[in-house]
């Protein structure tokens, strides 16, 4: 199962975060979260790792209603996108929320995590 869109594009890693958050911004997304994988390896582990950053992507509008539907939904959720360097190419993917619906039998969270989907495939899209 691929649980993500996902993009190889030809920006650096830090104008691919920037794009990132931009492209989120305009499809009603904001960053709650965001965690730099190589700075916490290192930190933590005192290893060396790619460029690789999470951002947790929230839509608020949709969070309520899903959260509403059904509150066990908050372990699915934020949205996450991972930015990262792999083989000297940069890599965007966006989590595709219409794995919710097919985890859950309400027929409501079936509806939001297909139009998040549509919202995250155009933010992948836009880059």
């Amino acid at each position: 199962m691929q649980y993500g869109i996902s993009k190889t594009v030809s920006l650096t890693y830090e104008q691919a975060i920037e794009k990132v958050t931009e492209e989120l911004k305009k499809e009603g997304f904001g960053i709650l979260t965001t965690i730099d994988v190589r700075e916490t390896i290192k930190k933590k582990l005192d290893k060396d790792f790619n460029k690789y950053i999470i951002l947790g992507a929230c839509n608020p509008p949709f969070a309520y209603e899903a959260l509403t539907a059904e509150e066990q939904v908050g372990l699915l959720m934020p949205c996450n996108v991972i930015v990262y360097e792999k083989e000297g190419k940069v890599k965007i993917s966006g989590f595709r929320a219409d794995i919710i619906g097919m985890v859950s039998d309400n027929p409501k969270l079936t509806e939001l995590s297909r139009t998040l989907t549509e919202k995250m495939q155009r933010v992948i899209d836009n880059i």
